[in-house]
């Protein structure tokens, strides 16, 4: 072994064992336990979404997050590593995430933390905090991501309620119905096809069907 791995593999076993280094992660992680309890739902606003998780004690933090780097690599060190902006978008194309255990710093990524606050809004009781710690530890590792069906708000809801469902997703699909299917939607639809038709030289029995079907359709939904 050449003297300078030598030397790192000293100061990093040295490291590990400090007792005062040890000391000081140890309040750390006793101060979070006096705030929340194992089982809570903790979570943080973010600029367009909000972060779900649920606290495992000693400070640790189980959470659903999509990220690219177990798809491109094999490297537990790698994955284990605090996840950056452009591997959680990957992560979010790519469809892929994994229910990771980090540090209530890291999960919390610099915002304020609200804790239980869908007790108020869930129709369900929500189970105890045991049964909610184990069930975020059992769903560990990697599990497909999918930012409208399947994110980390349904993976708290399942955690702590027993159902999986989100409210964001509701909230957005009800913002994108208001906008898509309404009324004034169809009549511009409508007009656009009839303007397509009288633009067109040949009408095909395919693309009539189409200009009539797709305005009386949102008509129809809105």
């Amino acid at each position: 072994m050449f003297p300078l791995q030598l030397l790192a593999l000293l100061f990093i076993s040295a490291s590990q064992h400090d007792p005062e280094e040890k000391k000081k992660k140890k309040e750390k992680e006793s101060k979070y336990d006096l705030i929340f309890r194992r089982g809570d739902l903790l979570e943080v606003p973010r600029t367009l979404f909000t972060h779900f998780g649920i606290y495992l004690g000693s400070g640790r933090v189980a959470h659903f997050i999509p990220d690219i780097m177990p798809v491109i690599s094999s490297d537990q060190f790698q994955i284990k590593q605090m996840v950056t902006n452009s591997r959680l978008i990957l992560g979010v194309l790519a469809k892929c995430g994994s229910v990771r255990v980090d540090s209530v710093e890291d999960f919390a990524y610099g915002s304020e933390i609200f804790i239980n606050t869908m007790d108020k809004v869930c129709s369900r009781p929500a189970l105890q905090g045991e049964e909610v710690a184990m069930r975020a530890e059992k769903l560990q590792g990697d599990v497909a991501y999918s930012l409208l069906w399947y994110n980390c708000e349904h993976f708290v809801m399942y955690c702590r309620y027993g159902t999986v469902m989100s409210f964001q997703t509701f909230q957005f699909c009800k913002t994108v119905r208001k906008l898509l299917l309404s009324r004034r939607v169809a009549k511009v639809t409508a007009l656009l096809g009839a303007c397509l038709l009288l633009y067109l030289r040949s009408v095909t029995a395919c693309s009539a069907m189409l200009a009539v079907l797709l305005p009386f359709l949102i008509w129809m939904a809105s």
